[in-house]
């Protein structure tokens, strides 16, 4: 019988990888050899990906990488990235409709670039469009429910979804998206008409806090753990004494103390390790359980 990635490789016009080095693909550069990796031409090659998998063997959906942790041992299965091929921005008017392999970085520029203001809090965030819908990403107080007006989504049996910004049933990082298992394409967003030079001042103050403040040059996946209910994660980190913590090749930012960074040659176990001391810590000290952002692929947290 005709294997999964031989049919993959004769049927789509996208690229399939076999035995692909994953954290060639994620801002932490760590992680294993993944089983297949697929980057579909456009929705049709998608639709067709999807039909092959099936039910054969396990995928994820992957964006830019910003936010994974893939195991050490990698991923039995195929990894299908939304990538490039489903870029491109146009703008009507206040609206601007973009593809979900778009940097948001890129968004956010060609937004200040025609006064439009709403998503300078998304300038400096490293991911793609799709994947900051998918999981409401924000910052500096704006969040991607504040801006979307639709998201086009295709389900993993290959059908295609309109959803307004109030059918996403958005929530603190997180979405219908997980709740269905959907795939964000394209996303229309609506912004409000600005002065361009005090949209550009708004990103140039924030990019510079972030070089401030965050270890951008360090790999990481972002905010190791979500906000919880009661205060902050950075400062229930700090206040347990674990800034600058290290574990092997992984360490709490001594910058930003929200942030577990790859500081030498980590490994995923370092990573979760140093997680779980830090979990574990919070919530002797607190009594506060802080849960990951960062998406763990392939291992048990």
């Amino acid at each position: 019988m005709i294997s999964v990635y031989d049919e993959l490789k004769q049927s789509l016009d996208g690229n399939v990888y076999k035995e692909y080095p994953i954290k060639d693909s994620t801002y932490f550069k760590i992680g294993g050899v993944v089983d297949i990796f697929v980057e579909p031409k456009n929705e049709e090659d998608l639709a067709q990906t999807l039909s092959i998998i099936g039910d054969r063997i396990p995928f994820y959906i992957i964006g830019n990488g910003t936010n994974l942790l893939f195991s050490d041992r990698g991923y039995r299965g195929a990894i299908i990235k939304i990538g490039c091929c489903f870029n491109g921005i146009s703008i009507e008017g206040k609206k601007i409709r973009v593809g979900a392999g778009t940097l948001l970085s890129s968004t956010a520029k060609v937004a200040a670039d025609n006064s439009l203001k709403g998503m300078e809090f998304a300038s400096g965030i490293p991911g793609y469009v799709g994947g900051a819908v998918a999981m409401n990403a924000g910052a500096y107080g704006g969040e991607m429910v504040n801006i979307l007006k639709t998201a086009r989504c295709m389900d993993y049996n290959g059908k295609l979804y309109n959803f307004t910004s109030e059918e996403m049933e958005f929530e603190y990082r997180n979405s219908r998206v997980f709740k269905n298992s959907l795939i964000i394409l394209s996303a229309e967003l609506e912004l409000e008409e600005g002065n361009k030079k005090e949209i550009y001042d708004r990103i140039n103050h924030l990019a510079e806090r972030r070089r401030t403040n965050q270890p951008l040059d360090k790999p990481s996946a972002g905010s190791t753990f979500k906000r919880p209910s009661e205060g902050f994660a950075a400062k229930l980190i700090e206040d347990s004494g674990l800034k600058g913590l290290r574990y092997r090749g992984a360490m709490v930012s001594d910058k930003h103390s929200g942030f577990v960074i790859n500081d030498n040659n980590a490994k995923a176990d370092d990573v979760l390790s140093l997680m779980r001391i830090v979990r574990e810590t919070v919530f002797q000290k607190f009594g506060i359980t802080l849960e990951p952002e960062v998406k763990i692929i392939g291992e048990e947290f």
